[in-house]
């Protein structure tokens, strides 16, 4: 939920408060301390959850508040991703002598044929 850089959580547990039972509030802040404008509210009921987002675009110190139900990851359902294939991987056919680069100047030597 975005919020004001001047909200206290006391503030926001207010706010909140006739949705549930609110069990904490964490307002995010950065390395320096100061408020990144986003908390998280944590309600003791699942039902509150649901009472919290109707208070979506609701006001607390004058900023319109946008809140979203915090996603839960399942352990066990990581999505499948299918690996994309290297483009400059090429299958390989019958064996060939390698290409090295000269140690100096530009270009490159076949190992069959001489520099």
């Amino acid at each position: 939920m975005q919020v004001d850089y001047s909200c206290t959580p006391e503030e926001v547990q207010q706010h909140f408060q006739t949705c549930g039972t609110v069990n904490r509030v964490t307002i995010r802040t950065d390395k320096y301390g100061q408020p990144k404008g986003y908390a998280y509210v944590e309600f003791v009921e699942a039902e509150a959850v649901q009472e919290a987002l109707l208070l979506n675009e609701s006001e607390l110190h004058g900023r319109q508040l946008k809140v979203t139900a915090k996603r839960t990851n399942i352990p066990g359902m990581k999505q499948y991703r299918p690996r994309r294939s290297n483009p400059f991987m090429r299958p390989r056919g019958p064996f060939m002598a390698p290409y090295f680069f000269a140690p100096y100047g530009y270009g490159f030597c076949n190992l069959n044929k001489r520099c």
